[in-house]
């Protein structure tokens, strides 16, 4: 009988640590998915759906003005293809603002280094969400965030 309940026990153990760890990943990816739909909206030369997925920025004339702006110049056609991507909110286990340095390029454009900042908020326990709530203008290849 013991041995069924240490079984028992190790067992959801397992599975609560699983869990943790499953929710814990998924943030990551939505971090990733936001900075790539925003990278396409901006390659598709949408500075509307750009403004949109910028918290605050639809609301504000300067940011969209600046945000058209920015599409019509990065305008490519192709699929965005990531690079590189370095974040400094991955893997955080509760709140955490920072910039998200990301290298893209298309088929019709050398590489392009941009700035995404990314705002986290909540935990892994309460669950956790992904706010993009800037975009940088093209940066130096060499540059860092």
């Amino acid at each position: 009988m013991r041995r069924w309940v240490v079984i028992t026990v190790g067992v959801v153990a397992f599975l609560a640590i699983s869990f943790l760890l499953a929710r814990w990943l998924t943030v990551d990816n939505a971090e990733r998915e936001k900075v790539e739909t925003l990278l396409r909206a901006q390659a598709a030369g949408d500075g509307a759906a750009l403004a949109r997925d910028i918290a605050g920025c639809a609301a504000d004339p300067a940011c969209t003005a600046k945000t058209a702006a920015q599409a019509r110049m990065l305008k490519t056609p192709g699929r965005v293809e990531i690079v590189a991507y370095d974040s400094a909110t991955a893997h955080a286990l509760g709140a955490k603002d920072g910039p998200t340095r990301v290298v893209w390029k298309t088929a019709a454009r050398l590489t392009t280094v941009q700035c995404v900042q990314i705002r986290r908020t909540g935990s892994v326990l309460s669950g956790a969400s992904v706010t993009v709530t800037a975009l940088s203008e093209p940066i130096d290849r060499q540059a860092g965030c």
